[in-house]
């Protein structure tokens, strides 16, 4: 007898916040807000890495990279969490549901990848200085920056994949803001076992191993900055790496509090609140506040347009 595949739901429900009725037009506006920060603050990063020759190095290619990719993240569950929070659709077809997810965990993934990737960078750069420019030519920074969409995209899809093809035939509720992997798999009505296993590997493959080697690289550069006998060596290495460790720390303690700690607790959606919409938005602030190069570009780039409205 063939396999029958029962799956009847339609439609998913996103409960967002509708627990927290008198915080509804808060959290609307906090999300708005952040959503608008997050977009116009990478696009800013993104154009003046673009615009400012200074700014042509592969250090600054890579942070621009990494601001297109943080602007597709938010924008993934930004735009129906504000529809849900304004009251005016909280249901979301089947099918979009794992596109937002495969979508959300895809980017998520890429972006641990892409950070693993900077601080490579960093590592060759203090620890391999005269070989530097040699390595980290044009040609190799954009055949590098392919890898982290690769992965990420290649590895969610069996997760993904094998959810898809189970039977969802009883709720359709999910209690989050967007459609999470996790809480729909909970939803289907058959063995989810392969789904579970293949959802931990592909955490395993694309979030522990480049926190591993991130935290690998890091001792190197540590060891090698500590062998520079002057102060100011130190100090201009380390300024190098300053604001891709506050990024790459915030993203890794917020992922951990969200997805480590255990369910259930009434915080865990403002938590991935933090996680998804938060630090995307705080993320551009870091590289333009703690570098000094970016913020004499944008001094200059602005400047310029001031003097161009001038005329």
């Amino acid at each position: 007898m063939q396999d029958v595949n029962t799956t009847i739901v339609m439609d998913f429900v996103l409960l967002g916040f509708s627990s927290l009725h008198r915080l509804q037009n808060f959290v609307f506006g906090a999300v708005l807000m952040l959503y608008i920060i997050c977009v116009l603050g990478n696009i800013t990063i993104f154009l003046l890495v673009r615009i400012e020759s200074s700014l042509h190095t592969p250090m600054y290619f890579f942070i621009s990279i990494f601001a297109v990719l943080e602007i597709m993240f938010i924008s993934v569950t930004a735009p129906k969490l504000l529809a849900i929070l304004i009251q005016t659709d909280n249901t979301i077809l089947f099918y979009s549901c794992f596109s937002q997810s495969y979508a959300f965990n895809s980017l998520g993934q890429a972006e641990c990848f892409l950070l693993c990737l900077m601080v490579f960078d960093r590592y060759l750069a203090i620890n391999k200085p005269l070989r530097y420019s040699a390595i980290m030519n044009s040609r190799f920074c954009w055949r590098l920056s392919v890898l982290p969409w690769l992965l990420g995209f290649s590895i969610a899809s069996f997760p993904t994949v094998n959810t898809f093809q189970s039977d969802f035939c009883g709720p359709n509720e999910i209690n989050h803001f967007f459609c999470d992997s996790e809480q729909m798999s909970d939803l289907a009505c058959s063995d989810q076992t392969v789904s579970k296993i293949s959802s931990m590997v592909a955490c395993f493959t694309s979030i522990i191993l480049p926190f591993f080697a991130i935290v690998g690289f890091y001792v190197q550069i540590i060891y090698t900055v500590l062998k520079i006998k002057s102060k100011e060596g130190k100090m201009k290495a380390f300024s190098t790496c300053s604001s891709h460790l506050i990024v790459a720390s915030l993203f890794y303690v917020s992922a951990t509090v969200v997805y480590v700690k255990p369910k259930g607790s009434h915080y865990d959606k403002f938590l991935a609140l933090v996680y998804t919409m938060a630090i995307p938005a705080v993320n551009p602030f870091i590289y333009a506040l703690r570098n000094r190069e970016v913020s004499n570009a944008f001094r200059k780039v602005s400047r310029q347009i001031v003097l161009q409205f001038q005329r």
